[in-house]
């Protein structure tokens, strides 16, 4: 097995990659070559419907028939000139990844005259079927018809592959009914919602903002493996995970891979990666190995929220595309391997105006920083106050390895923002009383809030294991798992702090129309809300036991099981919050609580039955078959008249064997009876709460057999290949 396993890597390693040669030098004179963004409309739209489209990508507001067809037929013509023949709406149904249906803009009039053709219509809306992707209920088999509407705030891009080139449209997915199927309509939903209430909020202090953006910077890990290796380990291949594998003599204990120099393959990936996603208007700006080996990372720049994470979708499709020309694939999953760190998708989220400010940094006067401390402290109480929604939100089967893994947020939700901040919130809760505050108190409480910018420019240490860490000029947002689509979290993230500034408002405006003055009003209503959230602050080691006692005490949320945490999403106060925002309706709602139970136990399953194919169809029958060689060297040994002792060894080895073959028979067996199990009720939270805490324990003990008989089989007999194989990129 050994020898066939390395001769194919070895052949895989010997291929030449195909790699793709930029047009030129400078990654600016190509950047977006492939996207019909602002240059590209320029040149193909008419002045007038130009200010139109902008107009309404800056508003959001309906693009009217006629100005989408002039649009359409621009989009064609700038699209067929780059040899384009197809186009498609690109979706994000609730799969986890993205959608299309190709359609050629080769027509026939009734003449049977062949022509290009592209509408308005076909533009703005499309019909797929909405009965064959997830929708928790709300599409029948017999109900099949959804609609794709256009994006115009996210701008259509060109796919290319060696056999052709489309013309992708950013869409929103909806039933016929009007309810949606996707994750970016409610992002769209709870960004105008952030959008509206920072502006009003903003307005104290600055009377010229007209519109608050809120931006996203995501920071992408992965893992490579050679492609034959992969191939090689059907656990990885059906599930993204081994879900065998003893640890090997050198993982990641040297820590020599973080930030090390990255391997000739690797970066030959990585550059043929950066140009097409360059091409795409992707801003990839970092890349560098990651702490676990094989394991790496990539980060664009800053984006509005809506491109940022279609550009985080697109790029894992082109990261999958490009890794099969360096025959790599790329593993997405949280926990590819035990005993190493998983992976991660950091989501760094700030807010930004129009008039160019960040409102999560401080300025440069006691004015400025007030304002940079109410959107600072109202976002401390949106996440206190539903720490447990968020918690839902980064919910899945693979981050559930990751979470809590010394090497990963907890899933205690908490927040860290340094010792300096820490101490400018204590002395405006201590200074800012019920009574009038005193001259004195007043020119305190200014000078202390005037050294933020000070105090920030030395506050660079940062907590790795806070979940939600306040990084100097933005929040990071660190337990989010690889393979989510972050308009979950941060659609989630959005709406919250969006819920409370609305709420600070009106407290605001209720202390003013009792003549309270305005920065005395702010300040009075900020400490009430450090007071009320101070409890999911927390500023030391997120990985220690102490701190699930301590958490426990404060009174906050420890939900390690997915399917529990899921909960959140259909609680009272949940509902509440997504109807008054219309982000869900109830029934939408409970849809996708479902369709992540479901997802969750989907994936259970697949897992179980792996484990039970290869346990008993690859495992045992090598163990049996090595145990069977002992046999006949003991027999031998025997026949040669030597003592007992000789041999005792291997008589204690085939013991061994046989106790561990039958440790997994007996826990396979358990396993599948309690599979069948589960398959019995039409509860999807019941059945999800069974493979949690029923089946999923039998993975570890499962395991723990199959990992002993790795290390008691001889090498060329095992039918997997070995982590010391997978790891370390050659």
């Amino acid at each position: 097995m050994a020898e066939i396993r390395f001769k194919s890597y070895e052949q895989s390693i010997s291929r030449k990659p195909v790699i793709s040669k930029p047009p030129a030098d400078k990654v600016s004179e190509y950047f977006g070559v492939n996207v019909f963004d602002f240059k590209s409309m320029q040149r193909y739209l008419p002045k007038e419907t130009l200010k139109k489209v902008t107009a309404s990508i800056n508003s959001g507001d309906r693009i009217d028939r006629q100005v989408a067809e002039q649009i359409a037929s621009s989009m064609k013509a700038w699209a067929m000139n780059k040899g384009v023949t197809h186009y498609t709406h690109w979706f994000q149904p609730l799969t986890g990844n993205t959608a299309e249906k190709h359609d050629a803009f080769f027509e026939l009039d009734s003449n049977l005259n062949a022509f290009e053709n592209f509408s308005g219509e076909a533009l703005v809306q499309q019909e797929p079927d909405a009965s064959s992707l997830p929708s928790g209920g709300i599409r029948n088999t017999f109900e099949a018809r959804g609609y794709t509407a256009w994006d115009p705030s996210s701008p259509a891009f060109i796919m290319e592959s060696a056999a052709g080139k489309t013309l992708c449209i950013p869409t929103v997915f909806v039933s016929y009914t009007g309810e949606t199927l996707d994750y970016k309509a409610p992002l769209l939903k709870a960004l105008h919602n952030i959008d509206e209430a920072a502006v009003a909020v903003c307005k104290y202090f600055d009377k010229n903002v007209g519109r608050v953006n809120a931006t996203l910077g995501i920071e992408q890990e992965y893992f490579l493996i050679d492609t034959a290796l992969f191939h090689a380990r059907p656990d990885l291949m059906m599930t993204g995970r081994t879900v065998f594998g003893h640890a090997p003599a050198k993982g990641q204990q040297m820590e020599d891979h973080y930030f090390g120099s990255i391997p000739e393959r690797a970066y030959a990936f990585m550059t043929d990666l950066e140009y097409e996603a360059f091409k795409l208007g992707i801003p990839l700006k970092t890349r560098h190995n990651e702490v676990a080996p094989s394991q790496f990372e990539c980060a664009p720049v800053f984006e509005e929220i809506n491109l940022a994470v279609d550009h985080n979708q697109l790029l894992m499709d082109l990261m999958d595309k490009v890794a099969r020309r360096h025959n790599f694939k790329v593993l997405f999953h949280e926990k590819p391997y035990a005993g190493i760190n998983g992976s991660g998708k950091h989501n760094n989220w700030s807010l930004v105006t129009d008039t160019g400010k960040n409102l999560l940094s401080p300025g440069n006067t006691p004015k400025t920083n007030l304002q940079f401390l109410t959107f600072f402290i109202n976002t401390i109480k949106a996440v206190h106050d539903y720490a447990d929604l968020l918690r839902a939100s980064i919910a899945s089967s693979g981050n559930a390895h990751r979470l809590g893994a010394n090497e990963a947020p907890p899933a205690i939700m908490s927040i860290f923002i340094g010792s300096q901040l820490t101490q400018v919130l204590d002395e405006i809760e201590s200074t800012v009383s019920a009574k009038k505050m005193t001259p004195e108190e007043k020119t305190e409480l200014k000078l202390n809030i005037g050294r933020i910018p000070e105090i920030l420019l030395d506050n660079t240490d940062r907590n790795r294991t806070s979940p939600f860490a306040f990084t100097g000029n933005k929040f990071e947002f660190r337990a989010v798992g690889s393979q989510t689509n972050s308009s979950s979290p941060m659609g989630i993230l959005n709406t919250i702090v969006a819920n409370q500034l609305r709420q600070f408002k009106k407290e605001v405006d209720a202390l003013i129309k009792k003549k309270v003055g305005k920065d005395e009003a702010i300040l009075k209503v900020l400490r009430k809300l450090i007071v009320e959230s101070k409890n999911i602050r927390f500023e030391g080691n997120g990985y220690g036991e102490e701190w699930v006692k301590e958490a426990k005490k404060r009174g906050l949320a420890n939900i390690q099981s997915t399917a529990e945490a899921l909960d959140a999403l259909i609680s009272k106060e949940a509902i509440e919050l997504f109807e008054s925002n219309n982000i869900f309706s109830k029934r939408e709602a409970h849809a996708r609580h479902e369709i992540l139970l479901e997802d969750f136990t989907k994936k259970l399953e697949i897992e179980s039955r792996l484990i039970g194919d290869l346990a008993v169809n690859h495992i045992i029958p090598t163990a049996l078959k090595y145990q069977t060689m002992l046999i006949s060297n003991v027999q031998g040994l025997q026949n040669l008249k030597l003592k007992a002792d000789v041999f005792d060894f291997q008589l204690n080895l085939i013991k061994t064997i046989s106790k561990r073959i039958s440790g997994i028979k007996k826990e396979v067996e358990e396993m599948v009876k309690l599979r069948e199990k589960a398959e019995t009720t039409d509860n999807a939270r019941k059945k999800a709460i069974i493979y949690n805490d029923k089946i999923k324990p039998l993975f570890d003990k499962i395991r723990t057999n199959v990992d002993a008989l790795e290390m008691m089989v001889d090498d060329k007999e095992w039918p997997l290949p070995k982590y010391r194989e997978m790891i370390l990129l050659r």
